[in-house]
């Protein structure tokens, strides 16, 4: 405190926020179709953010091929065939008390096939406001699905449902107008 502060200033001063560092990283391994990584990266921060983590957490997207994902849902889902998206969450709260800030948060891996999502473009038109039945926008709809089953959404019941869909619908709405 400098001589000019008041004892009252000094202790009515805001604390500085602590700053958010999300480490998203985003891999391509698939050879089916061309993906702009660094989109995908942008939409899965935004919807981190608008969830409220904060403080340090890291997620990964990776993108496989059919053969790939089916063995996924294989064994950790017990289902025959390749599905388009699939989410492992890893830690078990995906936000942090402001006392466990600095601690970093591994929230967990989404995976997604584009090959499953190009067979589905078509059909989800329309599934939500721009959704024009291109591959970027399926893609966009499971990336943002997947990190809200991350952080640990669901959709068994269908008020849960109409819950995740209403956010999902606000986080591909809100990237479409920064996309534009």
């Amino acid at each position: 405190m400098t001589p000019s502060e008041s004892p009252e200033s000094a202790t009515t001063q805001p604390k500085p926020e602590k700053q958010t560092q999300l480490d998203v990283r985003v891999f391509n391994e698939q050879n089916d179709f061309e993906l702009d990584l660094e989109r995908y990266r942008q939409l899965a921060i935004s919807v981190l953010i608008g969830e409220g983590v904060v403080g340090v957490g890291e997620l990964s997207v990776t993108f496989v091929s059919s053969e790939a994902i089916k063995i996924l849902n294989e064994q950790h889902m017990g289902h025959d065939g390749p599905t388009d998206v699939l989410a492992f969450p890893i830690d078990e709260h995906a936000t942090q008390s402001p006392s466990l800030i600095e601690t970093p948060l591994m929230l967990g891996d989404v995976v997604v096939c584009p090959s499953v999502a190009a067979d589905n473009c078509s059909t989800n038109k329309g599934s939500y406001p721009g959704h024009r039945g291109s591959l970027a926008d399926e893609i966009d709809l499971l990336v943002v699905h997947g990190i809200l089953h991350v952080l640990g959404m669901d959709h068994a019941q269908n008020r849960e449902q109409q819950r995740m869909q209403e956010r999902e619908r606000v986080y591909l709405a809100n990237f479409a107008e920064k996309s534009l």
